[in-house]
């Protein structure tokens, strides 16, 4: 079993990847959006990123979807009536997302 530094270490690694391909910006954006507000449906993350991005829905739920299955540091919040999920940044890398969104 991987220790809590171990799988930080693998979170951060995976993290620095997903970024150093960010042609335009706009995972970079899409984690500051989640650094500062903590908890967000896609559709609130889409008129976000719609502000200063021409992006479609389909992508931000695509990268949403990346971010939580992929990186992991996104916990999934289903509703009740099945309308939509909210993704709520985990607070353990809450401060290593805000360090290397800031850095790279």
């Amino acid at each position: 079993m991987r220790s809590a530094a171990d799988l930080k270490k693998e979170i951060e690694k995976r993290l620095r990847n997903y970024l150093s391909r960010d042609k335009n910006g706009i995972r970079r954006t899409l984690l500051n959006i989640f650094v500062k507000t903590k908890s967000m449906t896609i559709a609130e993350t889409h008129a976000k990123l719609k502000e200063k991005f021409n992006v479609s829905y389909q992508s931000v739920a695509s990268m949403v979807g990346t971010i939580a299955s992929k990186i992991g540091i996104f916990h999934v919040i289903k509703s009740k009536d099945n309308d939509q999920n909210c993704y709520r940044l985990k607070d353990q890398y809450a401060d290593l997302v805000a360090r290397i969104v800031k850095t790279t």
